[in-house]
């Protein structure tokens, strides 16, 4: 694209506009506000998304209000065969999605098709919705009384979800909550729409009701609507900490269930008995995997004694130094670049910081520019060593391709330092030492825990979600914290009468 083009592009002319899904088909928008859509291999608009006020939100909630009654009625393995129907399509559509993913969010294709493969799991899981809602049945809890237990939908629930995983996160969310009976409404990322646009078609391919899935463009005003709204019951959240902070206390001031999953700084500790070249592989894959835009990212790794930090420094550096770079559709990549230019700068801001905060930089990826693409958001691969709780690139998130390694004395130390930081997403050993791995399974204050394993993600039929600063509410995602999240319980006592009538009882009422 020329300069001139460029700057058309950024005019918003000859540019494609996504549009809303909204009653079963897409619709166009009526705000008027409107984003760009970035290809960060290029750094050229290549979209432009719209941004739903108020009305445009509301427009959603209705259809979906209007929609729950008759899909909450459908017996739950109905439901199942949409999702069936639903999970054979994303299959057949999968290099559409990772490629998308791809040209919007600049992970390299294995990786967006690594994504959307970890989100089939969960439309898998939701299939066994049949199984899943079985409530418990107790007959004569007292004489001629039988109970037994229901879970049922909720309503509209809605899902934000963040642009580093745009399929896999809403579909972690939308299959689960349909599957249990509830109408769902998608804020996908501004950042990389498009994935959430051909999921859409998808459900409604799979015959989902016009109504039942939706998805609303837009920024924080469509949020803070979404918040507002009296009709959703629930949202869902991934996205950093402050902002998972406000989710929950909006949401949770307003009567509405929520489950809002925060940032990480996940540590993996590296033993004197660990094979280095494995420890080495796995921290390079899980910081350097996605440009370092996950959650589940190892950002920290933790040395046990200098030995140990020495050959794992020696090892580390030529790994990183050599990281092939390049736009994510290119063979043989192995990191693209980052997701906007805006974010790029704030991962330099951070290791600029590490730099001026004494942190020895052993690997700096500040130089790298992609030859064919100088304008894209690309950023090397960066090192440091001599990391320190007080420094700041220790302290937060930075979400980028930064790996920090801290020094601990002893097990007991490095064990310390998991447990002291903020947050508590994810944290991982690795060791040769049966005693040990258990000992940090059991102690170490994080919601997914790995040994001999970089990134702890759990299966679709467990739950994902972490502790501390990484979480707020009471549900982890998707698995059976995920069926709970998306119904409420409810238990009937039943008692058929026979005999004489016995008159008012004015006890409390005792059936045993």
């Amino acid at each position: 694209m020329s300069a001139a083009g460029d700057g058309a592009a950024r005019a918003g002319q000859d540019l494609p506009v996504l549009r809303h899904w909204i009653g079963g088909k897409a619709v166009p928008d009526l705000s008027g506000r409107r984003g760009d859509v970035f290809d960060p291999a290029t750094g050229r608009v290549q979209a432009r998304v719209p941004f739903a006020d108020a009305v445009e939100l509301d427009a959603a909630v209705q259809a979906a209000k209007a929609a729950f009654p008759a899909w909450a009625a459908w017996p739950a393995l109905r439901r199942a065969r949409c999702l069936f129907r639903l999970k054979q399509l994303i299959e057949q559509r999968a290099d559409d999605l990772a490629a998308i993913i791809t040209r919007e969010h600049g992970k390299v294709l294995d990786d967006a098709r690594g994504e959307v493969q970890r989100g089939l799991e969960v439309v898998e899981f939701a299939c066994a919705a049949p199984q899943l809602l079985k409530g418990e049945y107790s007959d004569q809890v007292g004489s001629g009384v039988d109970s037994w237990s229901l879970r049922q939908p909720l309503g509209v629930a809605a899902g934000i979800t963040p642009f580093n995983f745009p399929a896999m996160v809403p579909l972690w969310m939308a299959p689960l909550a349909l599957a249990c009976g509830n109408a769902f409404i998608l804020k996908p990322s501004e950042r990389d729409p498009g994935a959430s646009m051909l999921l859409a078609e998808l459900f409604a391919e799979a015959g989902v009701p016009e109504g039942v899935f939706s998805v609303v463009h837009g920024d924080a005003e469509t949020v803070d609507a979404l918040l507002a709204h009296p009709d959703i019951a629930a949202v869902s959240f991934v996205g950093s900490t402050p902002i998972a902070r406000k989710i929950a206390e909006t949401a949770m001031a307003s009567g509405k269930r929520v489950q809002a999953l925060g940032g990480a700084k996940n540590h993996l500790v590296v033993m004197p008995d660990a094979p280095i070249d494995r420890a080495a592989d796995a921290l390079v894959g899980s910081a350097f995997g996605a440009a370092g835009e996950r959650c589940m990212a190892v950002s920290v790794a933790v040395a046990v004694g200098d030995e140990v930090a020495d050959a794992l420094i020696a090892a580390l550096a030529p790994r990183v130094a050599a990281l092939k770079i390049g736009p994510g559709d290119e063979p043989g990549v192995e990191m693209g670049p980052l997701v906007t230019a805006e974010h790029r700068s704030r991962v330099l801001g951070y290791v600029e910081s590490g730099v001026a905060e004494g942190a020895e930089l052993v690997v700096d990826g500040r130089g790298y520019s992609n030859e064919r693409h100088p304008e894209g958001f690309f950023l090397g691969g960066c090192l440091f060593d001599g990391v320190t709780p007080a420094m700041r690139i220790y302290r937060e998130e930075i979400f980028g391709p930064v790996l920090c390694v801290v020094r601990a004395a002893s097990y007991a130390e490095a064990l310390a330092l998991v447990n002291r930081h903020a947050y508590g997403n994810g944290a991982s050993i690795f060791t040769r030492e049966g005693d040990c791995a258990r000992d940090f399974a059991q102690r170490a204050q994080a919601g997914m825990v790995g040994v001999n394993v970089p990134i702890p993600v759990p299966m679709a039929f467990h739950s994902f979600g972490g502790w501390k600063q990484s979480l707020f509410g009471d549900h982890h995602v998707y698995g059976p914290e995920g069926v709970r999240f998306y119904t409420r319980l409810k238990t009937v006592t039943q008692r058929w009468f026979e005999g004489e009538r016995e008159g008012a009882d004015f006890h409390f009422p005792q059936l045993g």
